[in-house]
């Protein structure tokens, strides 16, 4: 059991974000703090002074956990990051992304520009952000205009003759309209811009610290000012970027903790180009396993079970056999890359730091949540064998659900788990062919039949049979999948997942009709809503794409001159209809195949 004094004595006071969990280990809340031993702790001295709703969260908090960070900018954008992740029941939540900026650098133009914006395209420009501080972006962009003299303006073409604005004649602009400058010195100055908004800012930084120096001594105290204000507006960006990167990155963080027994590894996933939380996994290592051994055999093991592997993994100190591990890695990638390396600068290298700093400030407590953990797997493992009967330590569990709209597109979805883990290498979607119309029951029965075909074909996708059926719905639904199991004489039992008026499960449903009521039971109540969300979720997710996909091909096959090849090039390179839509023509003839014929028409159909 966690116990909340008892933690509360051991957090740091330092900056970083803090998550508190209700008894079924939900996250209800996630905010920042300075300190997180000041913060956290105000939550559970005297109520007289908290407001309604504070009371209210706190009367559920069984646990919290905390991600240390170094500065309070670096809590403030992950603790962003994680509200939109775990859409806590206490926190006022975000639309979207538009609440912070990017900054934008053309490329594909002749002279490219910088510019802030809040809506990232696949336009060719490099973006880099988001940013909380609007005003160090505005500053940053005002900086390297000056230093830099950047072309301003959006025109891409100049007629013969024209005039140079006030910008020009200000020199705060080399004057591109004129026809006279260099492209090459050009395209220099924007190379050290990407690499100054990369993270290499020591450069910029010097030449700061030398003018604000000189204006001082010469008694140019508002200068000095300026200058002053534009080094703070640097290092704001540089803090940003320990849990921001750009580019929309997608990597993993390993990190190995303890020793023996007690070894574990920490994983934190990138998404996105944002640092998106932390997970724990304990390690079986007998004796003092070493560094390599560890983190590389938590590497193969994790990943060959894992649906997406990033195409980079960090580690803290380089890898004896990565290039081998790489390659195992590329085969379960179906050819794609995966590159193990230590970060040494910029803003990978600051993450990799900060992670660092985090797991030798979580190692005070690792044993202790390894033993949680543990105790946790071996409680569910109690209640499922006594439900079913049976005597294991270890259940592979396999559940289903099927998606439509009105009966259109139907799809079949299987996720699969051993214990508290999700195998996702071994999640698998069916797109329903004999079923027509809005027929749950009979779509659900030709998938598992598919299913189970194929293991007795020996068909290694499928040749692990599951020890439990769990079921996305009520007896219907077990029913339906026990004629299926009966007729291909399988004896693997089924329970149903019922659901309640707030669409939680509430109990576990036999054939028979026989309940096994959760309210009481948190573990298996927790683990079973966890289960239904998540095969809901994956069959959402097909279903969706799928829809879209072919909402958007019966658009295409209106427009003059797409036919197959060219809708599929559009289909591949754009991921909506809104996204082709908003598309410029240029944007449009980037696509493989689409004129610029092809272009006007699609313009002019979506008017």
């Amino acid at each position: 059991m966690f116990d909340i004094k008892e933690n509360l004595k051991k957090l740091p006071d330092t900056p970083g974000v803090y998550m508190h969990k209700d008894r079924l280990g939900q996250v209800i809340y996630v905010g920042k703090a300075i300190s997180l031993r000041n913060r956290v702790r105000q939550y559970f001295q005297s109520s007289a002074n908290q407001n309604p709703k504070v009371r209210a969260m706190v009367a559920n908090i069984s646990e919290f956990e905390y991600i240390t960070c170094q500065t309070e900018m670096e809590a403030l954008i992950l603790e962003c990051n994680l509200i939109k992740k775990y859409a806590p029941k206490y926190n006022v939540l975000l639309r979207d992304d538009k609440t912070y900026p990017y900054i934008k650098v053309t490329v594909k133009e002749e002279f490219p520009r910088i510019v802030k914006t809040r809506i990232v395209k696949k336009d060719g420009s490099k973006y880099f952000g988001p940013y909380s501080d609007a005003g160090a972006v505005n500053d940053i962009i005002e900086l390297l205009n000056k230093i830099y003299k950047l072309k301003r303006c959006p025109a891409l073409k100049f007629p013969e003759g024209q005039r140079p604005c006030l910008n020009y004649h200000i020199e705060d602009c080399r004057g591109v309209c004129t026809g006279k400058v260099n492209r090459e010195e050009y395209m220099e100055c924007i190379d050290s811009i990407i690499e100054f908004l990369g993270g290499k800012q020591k450069k910029i930084l010097d030449y700061l610290n030398k003018a604000m120096s000189e204006a001082a001594e010469q008694m140019r105290f508002e200068d000095a000012a300026v200058f002053r204000d534009n080094i703070a507006a640097v290092k704001t960006l540089n803090e940003t970027q320990r849990v921001t990167m750009t580019g929309g990155k997608d990597l993993d963080i390993v990190i190995p903790v303890g020793k023996g027994e007690h070894a574990s590894i920490v994983l934190f996933p990138v998404r996105d180009g944002k640092l998106s939380g932390r997970e724990t996994f304990a390690m079986r290592a007998e004796g003092e396993d070493d560094y390599y051994s560890l983190v590389g055999e938590f590497i193969k093991q994790y990943y060959s079970q894992w649906s997406t592997i990033p195409p980079e993994l960090i580690v803290p100190k380089p890898l004896k056999d990565a290039e081998i591990i790489e390659e195992y890695l590329k085969s379960l990638k179906e050819g794609r890359k995966v590159h193990i390396f230590v970060p040494q600068r910029g803003p990978k290298k600051a993450l990799l730091d900060m992670a660092k700093k985090d797991t030798e400030e979580m190692s005070k407590t690792i044993e202790e949540k390894i033993s949680s953990a543990k105790e946790k797997e071996r409680d569910l493992v109690s209640r499922i064998s006594g439900i079913l009967g049976s005597d294991k330590d270890y259940y592979r569990i396999e559940s289903y659900d099927i998606s439509n709209t009105n009966g259109v597109d139907t799809v079949g979805a299987m996720v699969v788990f051993g214990n508290l883990k999700p195998i996702k290498k071994a999640y698998r979607r069916f797109k329903i062919k004999t079923v027509d119309g809005p027929d749950d029951y009979g779509s659900l029965q030709e998938m598992l039949y598919r299913r189970f075909k194929r293991a007795e074909a020996g068909d290694p996708g499928f040749s692990t049979l599951p020890d439990l059926i769990l079921m996305d719905g009520g007896i219907g639904q077990v029913t339906s999948a026990e004629k299926v199991l009966k007729a291909m004489k399988l004896s693997i039992p089924v329970l149903g997942m019922a659901k309640d008026d707030s669409h939680r499960t509430r109990a576990l449903v036999n054939g028979s009709g026989q309940e096994f009521v959760l309210s009481q039971d948190p573990v298996l109540f927790k683990y079973c809503g966890r289960i239904q969300e998540e095969v809901h979720r994956f069959a959402i997710e097909y279903h969706r794409s799928l829809h879209n996909r072919n909402s958007i091909g019966s658009a295409l096959d209106n427009i003059k001159g797409i036919g197959p090849a060219k809708r599929n090039a559009l289909l591949s390179h754009f991921k909506s209809i809104e996204d082709i839509k908003s598309a410029s023509l240029q944007e449009l003839m980037e696509v493989h195949g689409i004129t610029e014929k092809n272009a006007k028409a699609i313009k002019e159909y979506f008017g």
